[in-house]
């Protein structure tokens, strides 16, 4: 069953994103989704799909990434430059444009998912500085096969978030 680790807005954490990452050995893919505040050839970052934040200043990083895991296509954005905390509207649109089901998106700080037009969206929420809740958070996807696709949200301490859980299907809506 592949499996993506999606976190966001860390803003200069360290200890918290390697031990995130050695929580998950087995992800087929990790995702951040902007606003480390780190340079991306930190160790922090290694191996992350990293989209460029507001926060985030090195020329070298892009300000989006598009790629597969399985048969899911994945576009990652920051979110800034999608005008995410008024509509998911624009991103929508770059998903459609990009071929991809899943867009991760940080920059709001705020844990969610929205599935559209059998697209899902999903914002990780803050590693660091939740503005929707105290507890600070990230995601995992997970999926059997398109008919069967969950997606947990977590404590950046690792324990399971049971009310943030979700579980949907991305086959064609009839």
């Amino acid at each position: 069953m592949p499996k993506v680790l999606i976190v966001s807005d860390t803003h200069g954490l360290t200890n918290e994103v390697i031990e995130i990452k050695q929580r998950h050995p087995d992800a087929d893919a990790m995702i951040h989704c902007g606003d480390s505040e780190l340079s991306l050839d930190s160790n922090e970052l290694q191996g992350f799909y990293y989209a460029k934040g507001n926060c985030d200043f090195e020329a070298e990083m892009e300000e989006e990434q598009v790629f597969s895991v399985g048969d899911l296509t994945f576009l990652v954005v920051h979110g800034h430059l999608h005008q995410i905390k008024s509509t998911l509207m624009p991103l929508s649109y770059r998903a459609e444009e990009a071929g991809a089901s899943i867009a991760c998106f940080g920059h709001s700080h705020m844990a969610g998912a929205e599935k559209i037009n059998n697209k899902l969206f999903i914002n990780p929420g803050s590693a660091h500085l939740p503005r929707d809740r105290k507890e600070p958070t990230y995601a995992i996807l997970e999926w059997e096969n398109l008919d069967k696709v969950h997606l947990q949200f977590y404590h950046v301490n690792g324990d399971p978030m049971p009310e943030l859980h979700l579980e949907t299907t991305l086959t064609a809506e009839d």
